[in-house]
């Protein structure tokens, strides 16, 4: 990736941020914590890596993309939006009867959601089936799911793990969103998932680690994941929950709060003011 396209990313992903936190201000509830932090990995995917295409959401040889932890649809929607399935205007509508935009995934409903989710740990299930029916299909597309650091707490992502080294499925990424922190506070001390890298090599993953906020790590990650042969790849992605707004970063209590006016206007101010440098 050039630095013309790294810009490009990084402007792509302050503007993912403006539309998170203006739809979950509109809807006055949702998650922008952990949307904030997994906004660089979802934009990074839809906007420089999977091969798809927003004027044909239902093309058969697309690349998958299940959001496991789906309360973080506002960073979905956001990204979405930007890329070109629905106006960017709708995000305004997250949550609002009859919107398209509902608190959590709907395949049913929103252009570009490839599986509904929500429930904890269903989503990496879902994701492990799409990557071995494209295996037994003959399809060369590949799957991607992000996953929270508190999801992995759930037993059933494990036996989607244990699964999808048993078939080999090299054509599936997993990515932990690895901001430390879930609704009641810090992971470690909710229930901590720790070793995570270890726990899924031990389960016969490919592991690699990095900073969820830089586009070379990320890029150079779902590379070298495409080119590894033989086993799932599991991208250990550590990121800042809140991660753009000020006030909101490593602060557990952001998980799933929304903004009042004043805090409304001090994030927009502060991502405003992060895009203009950017585009300057």
């Amino acid at each position: 990736m050039d630095a013309a396209a790294k810009k490009q990313l990084k402007i792509t992903a302050c503007k993912v941020r403006m539309g998170i936190i203006e739809s979950v201000y509109n809807a006055k509830s949702g998650h922008p914590g952990g949307s904030l932090s997994a906004a660089d990995i979802i934009t990074y995917l839809y906007f420089a890596k999977m091969n798809i295409d927003p004027s044909k959401p239902q093309w058969e040889d697309r690349d998958r993309f299940v959001l496991s932890k789906g309360h973080i649809s506002p960073c979905l929607y956001s990204v979405l939006a930007h890329r070109g399935f629905f106006p960017v205007d709708e995000l305004k509508t997250f949550r609002k009867v009859e919107s398209r935009l509902q608190g959590h995934p709907s395949m049913r409903y929103t252009p570009g959601v490839d599986m509904s989710s929500g429930s904890l740990g269903q989503g990496i299930s879902t994701a492990v089936g799409m990557a071995l029916g494209a295996k037994l299909g003959g399809k060369k597309l590949r799957v991607y799911s992000v996953l929270g650091d508190g999801e992995i707490q759930e037993g059933q992502v494990w036996e989607a793990a244990m699964y999808a080294a048993a078939k080999g499925l090299d054509n599936l990424v997993a990515v932990v969103d690895n901001n430390n922190l879930q609704i009641d506070g810090s992971i470690a001390e909710v229930n901590s998932p720790y070793p995570i890298p270890e726990k899924f090599k031990a389960f016969g993953w490919n592991v690699i680690e990095i900073c969820a906020h830089s586009f070379d790590e990320i890029e150079a990650a779902f590379n070298a994941a495409e080119e590894f042969k033989g086993k799932p790849t599991a991208i250990i992605a550590q990121s800042i929950k809140g991660k753009g707004v000020s006030f909101m970063e490593n602060q557990y209590s952001w998980h799933g709060t929304a903004p009042n006016a004043e805090q409304y206007e001090q994030a927009m101010s502060e991502l405003k003011a992060a895009l203009a440098e950017l585009e300057g």
